[in-house]
């Protein structure tokens, strides 16, 4: 799993889920970083999520729940 599949799989389940517009997921899960797995061994990505605190909350839930299934991504 790269980082911009992930991103795409946030955006997805987020509109599935929750309804909306795709282009205001993808602004409130913003950019899926991805840092070295020598520093970061168990989970080596995050986001900063932007927006309301609706959609704040919505987008760390879901975070929280794939962080246990794709813990380690690849950049791009």
């Amino acid at each position: 799993m790269t980082a911009s599949n992930l991103r795409d799989l946030l955006v997805n389940m987020l509109t599935r889920d929750l309804g909306g517009d795709r282009r205001r997921w993808r602004i409130a899960v913003g950019d899926v970083r991805v840092y070295s797995r020598a520093t970061h061994p168990h989970c080596n990505w995050a986001v900063a999520p932007s927006g309301s605190n609706r959609e704040i909350a919505e987008v760390e839930r879901l975070v929280d729940d794939l962080r246990a299934r794709h813990p380690i991504v690849a950049a791009g």
